[in-house]
């Protein structure tokens, strides 16, 4: 990964424990999973969601052989608020299936299981990988060079092309939702919505938002619907992606974004781009100091 001298870098040594927020386990955070208790048992679990009840936060699934637990039924099972909302019918899910020590049982984990999307997503995640591995040390996207095409999945578990985003500037950045630093993730999101806002009194019709998780093995499509929820986010033109580890590791590489786990520690730093019609980088601000009216008189010119 190349990096330029006076570019400012902003590290984070985020101690996601303090707020519950262990690399491996859940945390406290919206949109987070329950954190884990003694004596629950946990198994994979794939089928299909016949119906989704938002208020009770429950799915009905007619799920196949829970191996060393149960045989295939159609059964209820609690889910997040974020889940439950993110839900399709017919959908096909993949996910941990929790037994409590009381007995009741609850899915976590929540991804998209259909055969169309995971290929879709498999096959992006190839061409980005060969994207960054053919490029060697110049991978790195300079402001005036074209971002790279991905594709994963959004907030709602519907696969994202970035084709879709031709002909339309793009605000993008990278944040987790477990980040407990005030002035990292919670901030940078802050300013993206204050942005959003102020974008569009101020005319800019042509505008989306994306941010992308630099925590794929935590941030399911569900997690980040209960991270935008819980914030009011007009998801109308913002979207939050999730994918492949591999796939995001890519763009970070591209993006030129450093974030490593270091135990219980996520070492990352921010940056937030505008992107113009033709999929160029116009505009690069590292750190979380810029304001949103810069981004948005960028969009006007």
């Amino acid at each position: 990964m190349r990096f330029y001298a006076g570019r400012h870098l902003l590290a984070c040594a985020a101690l996601l424990a303090c707020a519950g927020c262990g690399k491996g386990g859940g945390g406290a955070a919206a949109g987070a999973a329950a954190p884990a208790q003694a004596g629950e048992r946990r198994f994979p679990l794939t089928g299909e969601v016949l119906s989704a009840d938002v208020g009770r936060k429950v799915l009905v699934v007619r799920h196949n052989e829970v191996a060393g637990y149960m045989p295939a039924m159609t059964m209820e099972f609690a889910v997040s608020a974020g889940d439950a909302a993110a839900a399709r019918p017919g959908g096909r899910i993949r996910a941990e299936l929790v037994v409590g020590r009381d007995g009741a049982l609850r899915l976590e984990s929540i991804w998209p299981n259909d055969k169309v999307s995971l290929d879709t997503i498999d096959a992006g995640a190839r061409m980005l990988r060969q994207d960054t591995l053919g490029k060697g040390g110049a991978a790195y996207r300079e402001v005036g060079e074209k971002v790279p095409e991905f594709v994963l999945y959004d907030q709602n578990g519907r696969v994202v092309d970035s084709a879709r985003f031709r002909g339309r500037q793009v605000m993008l950045n990278f944040i987790y939702t477990r980040c407990p630093v005030a002035n990292m993730c919670p901030l940078s999101t802050s300013k993206m919505m204050a942005t959003q806002g102020l974008a569009r009194k101020s005319g800019v019709a042509n505008i989306e938002f994306v941010s992308i998780t630099l925590d794929p093995a935590h941030d399911t499509p569900g997690i980040l619907r209960e991270y935008a929820d819980a914030r009011g986010i007009d998801t109308a033109n913002f979207s939050f992606l999730t994918g492949p580890e591999s796939a995001i590791r890519d763009l970070l590489t591209q993006f030129g974004v450093i974030a490593e786990f270091k135990g219980d520690l996520l070492n990352h730093t921010l940056a937030t781009l505008l992107i113009d019609e033709k999929g160029r980088i116009s505009w690069r601000a590292d750190g979380s100091a810029w304001q949103p009216g810069e981004f948005v008189e960028r969009m006007h010119r």
